[in-house]
């Protein structure tokens, strides 16, 4: 019995039906380099030929800028499928991708230490 909201790929008692790098066609690589950080977003074009129910559920986390990492979270399968996933969106022009805004920014030492401190403090 699915829970609700998941669809027809998720199964209460048994977990995920389909495999996640089914997916994605057994791919691990995306076409376009995307970091877990980086912003995604729809740009209104809709994708010719078919794509899976879950890049349909991709496109739709993407109505306004999210990370990669969220969309992966939301979809429920790995990183690196959901990169694939995206990166197919973006190939058939349905989605835009920005890089985070951190790599253009030099590491503060002092946020690193009290991050660092944080976790620290954590354990």
């Amino acid at each position: 019995m699915a829970a609700a909201g998941d669809g027809p790929w998720l199964d209460d008692a048994a977990g995920r039906l389909v495999r996640p790098f089914t997916v994605s066609n057994g791919r691990t690589e995306p076409s376009v380099a995307l970091d877990l950080m980086s912003q995604v977003r729809a740009t209104g074009s809709t994708p010719l030929g078919y794509l899976g129910p879950e890049h349909a559920q991709a496109l739709d986390l993407c109505r306004g800028p999210v990370p990669v990492a969220e969309v992966a979270a939301c979809l429920k399968l790995p990183a690196a499928v959901t990169k694939v996933l995206l990166s197919d969106l973006v190939d058939c022009g349905a989605l835009t991708t920005k890089p985070p805004e951190y790599h253009h920014i030099p590491t503060d030492r002092a946020l690193l230490e009290a991050v660092l401190d944080g976790l620290r403090r954590q354990l």
